[in-house]
C-alpha cells in the first residue's frame, strides 16, 4: 500500500472536521458526567456552567459538523433510489402543522384543531395520490441512428399507463446513465483499497437528460411525443434506467419510481465544424488510380474494333487507316478519389499551478468535469478531422481514418463515414510531453501500392514536424 498516495484521499478539511468531530463526542461526554455529578451533589452554580458549556458544544457541531454531513447526505441520497422526497412547499407545510398543533393543543381552540386537521389531511392525501400517480407505468424512447453533438436531436418517448381506472398527471420522464462502466481511476484506487471500496469510491456520476413532461396520460393509453434533445460533448451514453417524478396534487412530496432499462449504449458523434476551402481545395488528379477496367478515364487500356453505339471521337484514325477498318481506342476506368487521413492526438499538457490530488480528482469526475485538461483545442481538432470526413464522403471518394497507429480501411458510403466518426468520438487526447508519434505508420502508408491523398492533422506546429513528411502529406493544424 501506497501510503503518500493513499494520504491523497484525506484533505486537511476532513482532518480537521474529524479532530473537532472527535473533541466535539469527547467534551459532549465529559459535560454529561460534570453536570449528572453537579446535580447529585447540589452544586447548581456548576451544573449551569455545564449547561452554557454545552450550548458552545452544540453551536460548534452546527456550524463545523452538521453541513458537510449534509452535503454528504445529500451526495448519497441522490444516488439512492428514495421512493420519495420532501420539497419546499411541504417542508412549509410541515412547519405549520407544528406550529398549528402546538397552538391548538395550548389554547384548546377548536378553529385550531379544524386547521390541524385540514393541514394534515392536505398532506398525507397528497402524499398517497402522488405515489399512485406513478403506480403502473412503462417509457419507452427511440433514439435516431446517428446523433452528433452540438445538435438537435429527435427523440421518440411514449408513457404508457397500465392502469384500469384512474389517469395518471404531471409527469416527468427522465433518462439516467453514464459516459463509462468504471472510473478512471478505479484501477489507481484499487491498489489502495479493497476493490469493493473502490468501486464504491469511484462509481462513474449519473447523468440525467430530461426527455419530457406528461400533463395527462389516459387510463389504459399511451401518449408518445417527439422531444427535441442536445447533447453538448462527444462520446458515449451508455442507458441504465428511467425515472419518473411528479409532484402531483399539491407539490408537497416529489414522488419518484424508477424503471429498469435495456443496457443501451449511444455514440455522440464529435461536432461537425465549418471547412476551411483551402484545406479541401486539391489537385484533379490527386488521389486517383485507374482500374483494368473500361471507362471513362484518361489512360488507354486496349484497341479493338469499331462497334454501334461507340464514340467517334475515340476512333483512332491512324490505326484505322493502317488496318482498313474502324478501330476505337478504349479508356480504362477511373475510381474515385483515396483519402487518408491521419489524427495525431498528442497535445502538450496545460500548464497548472498544481496538479490535483486523488481526492481531488475523485470529487471533479463525480461532479462531471473532466480529470485531464480539458483542452478545446483537441476538440476542435477532433470536429475539423470529423467535418472533413464528412466532406470527402459527399463527394463519393474512398476514406481511411489513421488514428495514431490504428489503420483503418479504404471504403465509401454512410456507413463507413459513422465507423470512423464513432472512432472520433472516443478517441481521448495523449498528454503526455514525451509522447512521440510513430513516423513509422506514415511510412507504411507511403509504401503502401494505393494511391492516397494524406491529410495530417496534428496540433504540432510544422517547426516540429519532419521536412519530409511536410512535403508528403497535406498539414492540418489545430
Amino acid at each position: 500500500m501506497n501510503l503518500k498516495t493513499l494520504s491523497q484521499l484525506f484533505s486537511l478539511g476532513d482532518i480537521r472536521n474529524a479532530i473537532i468531530g472527535l473533541s466535539v463526542v469527547i467534551g459532549g461526554i465529559g459535560l454529561a458526567v460534570v453536570t449528572i455529578w453537579a446535580q447529585q451533589t447540589g452544586n447548581n452554580r456548576l451544573a449551569g456552567y455545564a449547561a452554557a458549556a454545552s450550548l458552545v458544544f452544540v453551536l460548534i457541531t452546527l456550524i463545523f459538523i452538521v453541513p458537510p454531513l449534509a452535503r454528504n447526505a445529500s451526495a448519497e441520497a441522490s444516488q439512492m433510489n428514495l421512493p420519495f422526497e420532501l420539497t419546499g412547499g411541504g417542508a412549509l407545510i410541515l412547519g405549520l402543522i407544528v406550529i398549528v398543533g402546538f397552538s391548538a393543543w395550548n389554547t384548546g381552540n377548536n378553529l385550531l384543531f379544524l386547521v390541524l386537521s385540514f393541514l394534515t389531511s392536505s398532506l398525507v392525501v397528497g402524499f398517497f395520490i402522488g405515489s399512485f400517480c406513478l403506480k403502473k407505468l412503462d417509457v419507452k424512447m427511440r433514439f435516431p441512428e446517428t446523433i452528433f453533438a452540438g445538435e438537435i436531436t429527435p427523440i421518440i418517448v411514449s408513457l404508457h399507463n397500465r392502469k384500469r381506472i384512474f389517469p395518471t398527471f404531471s409527469v416527468i420522464a427522465e433518462v439516467r446513465g453514464t459516459s463509462r462502466e468504471k472510473s478512471v481511476l478505479f484501477d489507481e484506487i484499487k491498489n489502495i483499497l479493497p476493490e469493493k471500496w473502490a468501486e464504491k469510491i469511484t462509481r462513474p456520476p449519473i447523468i440525467k437528460h430530461t426527455l419530457d413532461y406528461f400533463v395527462n396520460v389516459p387510463r389504459k393509453d399511451t401518449v408518445e411525443n417527439k422531444v427535441e434533445q442536445i447533447f453538448e460533448h462527444r462520446g458515449r451514453f451508455i442507458i441504465k434506467d428511467f425515472e419518473l417524478s411528479t409532484k402531483f396534487p399539491f407539490g408537497f412530496f416529489r414522488h419518484r419510481w424508477r424503471l429498469s432499462a435495456q443496457k443501451t449504449e449511444i455514440i455522440i458523434f464529435p461536432r461537425l465544424a465549418p471547412i476551411d476551402e483551402k484545406a479541401i481545395d486539391l489537385p484533379l488528379e490527386i488521389g486517383r488510380f485507374t482500374t483494368q477496367k473500361r471507362g471513362l478515364g484518361q489512360d488507354l487500356l486496349s484497341m479493338r474494333d469499331y462497334q454501334p453505339m461507340d464514340d467517334l471521337r475515340h476512333v483512332d484514325w491512324k490505326a484505322t487507316a493502317r488496318t482498313n477498318r474502324l478501330i476505337v481506342r478504349e479508356f480504362s476506368a477511373e475510381d474515385d478519389k483515396r483519402i487518408t487521413f491521419v489524427f495525431d492526438t498528442r497535445v502538450q499538457p496545460e500548464t497548472m499551478a498544481k496538479p490535483l490530488t486523488l481526492r481531488q480528482r475523485i470529487e471533479a469526475e463525480q461532479k462531471g468535469k473532466g480529470l485531464l485538461p480539458d483542452s478545446e483545442r483537441f476538440e476542435n481538432g477532433v470536429s475539423q478531422t470529423a467535418s472533413l470526413l464528412a466532406h470527402f464522403t459527399e463527394e463519393q471518394a474512398e476514406i481511411r481514418l489513421v488514428i495514431d497507429n490504428e489503420i483503418g480501411e479504404f471504403s465509401i458510403g454512410k456507413q463507413h463515414l459513422y465507423k470512423c466518426l464513432k472512432r472520433l468520438a472516443l478517441v481521448e487526447p495523449t498528454f503526455s510531453e514525451n509522447a512521440d508519434f510513430s513516423y513509422e505508420t506514415l511510412d507504411e502508408i507511403f509504401t503502401e501500392r494505393e494511391n492516397s491523398y494524406t491529410f495530417f492533422i496534428t496540433a504540432e506546429s510544422e517547426e516540429n514536424l519532419p521536412s519530409e513528411l511536410i512535403q508528403r502529406v497535406k498539414i492540418v493544424n489545430f
